[in-house]
């Protein structure tokens, strides 16, 4: 069956902020070929094999600049039934005139516990918004489901403010020589922590490390996100509808445990069109602003298989920047492209993501949870189909 939701656009971003792979301009890693991991009970090994990040040195005019949470924090799901914690910390870095980003170092304090983290820019002007979230909310940091709450839901799909992310596999990811992220004088940083609570216990101090630049007299191109969320509509096996294995039923779960209204299931519909439920969704949005693709990250959970990004070209040609033919949740690293991809308006993105109930028989983080109809939702056990486009403009 067929559905079409009509829901409020300015919603629409909500949706993307959830998760992400570590972004990436410099050549990085091959995809892997092993299946999902299975080695702790959140689903995923907190000392996953992966390829070392080879430790790049500073190059001319580069320092780093580390921020740390200010105390340890103890991650505790805000509702009863729910198992993970989203957290957002405002930190400051201190800046005093302007900077480029060339590297993130987001190094997590408790392995176990932290699902991924991102690393978004605070402009002065949205500073006392910022505080204001964290004053009204008891302890340290913010509860921060979907995104942080500092800018408003109509902007962040094409041009996000994320300055890096964290998901495992990920290290210190260094961008080619003549690119940064830009961070204006006076900027703080927001770092969301997403805890996952069946991964694990205890407290965690995590810490970011920024390499910059003067910006000042730098020939280096701004680099953006883009965001490329997809909907995820999994039915139970066998046909089940009874239960958790009712949509309805499914995506009103979702909402309670994370205060969705109305529902980021939901409000995919209306960015991605219709929707025909089972193993593999996809996503298209029209570019509109010309481009350089760099590099190219996927995200999904523990059902996740398999995820590609195309380019679609004006004239009907098509190009493939990443193709993860074997989804491993624990190398969730970018993959920069050996010859960057020019995009155009008019072009095309879509993003493709395979799902497969039957990993939940033999991941321990599905032990004892009931089957159940899977849409996008913010928890390790829930899932998402995230694809994430990092390039320049001209």
């Amino acid at each position: 069956m067929r559905r079409r939701l009509l829901v409020p656009v300015a919603a629409l971003t909500l949706v993307a902020a959830g998760c992400a792979g570590s972004p990436a301009a410099a050549p990085s890693d091959p995809p892997t070929s092993s299946p999902p991991s299975a080695t702790s009970a959140g689903g995923h090994s907190a000392h996953a094999p992966s390829t070392p990040a080879v430790s790049v040195p500073l190059r001319a005019g580069e320092r780093f600049r580390t921020l740390r949470l200010p105390t340890a924090y103890t991650p505790d799901a805000p509702t009863p039934s729910g198992t993970d914690d989203y957290r957002c910390f405002l930190l400051d870095p201190r800046l005093t005139t302007d900077q480029l980003v060339s590297g993130v170092d987001i190094r997590p304090g408790n392995p176990d516990l932290v699902h991924h983290v991102i690393v978004s820019e605070v402009r002065p002007d949205e500073i006392r918004t910022a505080e204001r979230l964290d004053a009204a909310d008891p302890g340290q940091g913010w509860t921060c489901f979907g995104g942080s709450g500092v800018r408003s839901a109509g902007a962040g799909l094409d041009d996000a403010d994320w300055v890096g992310a964290w998901a495992p596999g990920g290290g210190e990811r260094v961008m080619a020589e003549d690119i940064g992220i830009p961070l204006v004088a006076g900027s703080r940083l927001v770092v969301q922590v997403h805890y996952n609570l069946l991964g694990g216990s205890g407290s965690d101090r995590s810490a970011v490390r920024l390499r910059l630049s003067e910006a000042e007299g730098s020939d280096k191109a701004a680099l953006d996100t883009m965001l490329l969320p997809a909907p995820v509509e999994l039915p139970c096996r066998s046909n089940r509808t009874a239960g958790l294995c009712a949509r309805g039923v499914s995506v009103a779960d979702v909402s309670r445990r994370f205060g969705e209204r109305p529902a980021r299931a939901d409000l995919l519909h209306l960015l991605c069109g219709p929707i025909e439920p089972g193993p593999v969704q996809s996503c298209t949005r029209k570019v509109r602003e010309a481009g350089t693709i760099r590099a190219v990250a996927g995200h999904m959970h523990l059902l996740g298989r398999a995820i590609t990004v195309d380019v679609g070209r004006a004239g009907g040609e098509r190009q493939r920047v990443l193709d993860i033919p074997v989804w491993d949740f624990d190398d969730q690293g970018s993959r920069a492209l050996t010859t960057p991809a020019r995009i155009e308006a008019g072009d095309s993105i879509t993003v493709t993501c395979r799902h497969d109930q039957s990993l939940r028989d033999s991941l321990p983080a599905f032990a004892g949870q009931e089957e159940r109809y899977v849409v996008w939702g913010e928890g390790t056990t829930d899932e998402m189909c995230l694809g994430i486009v990092f390039l320049t403009r001209p």
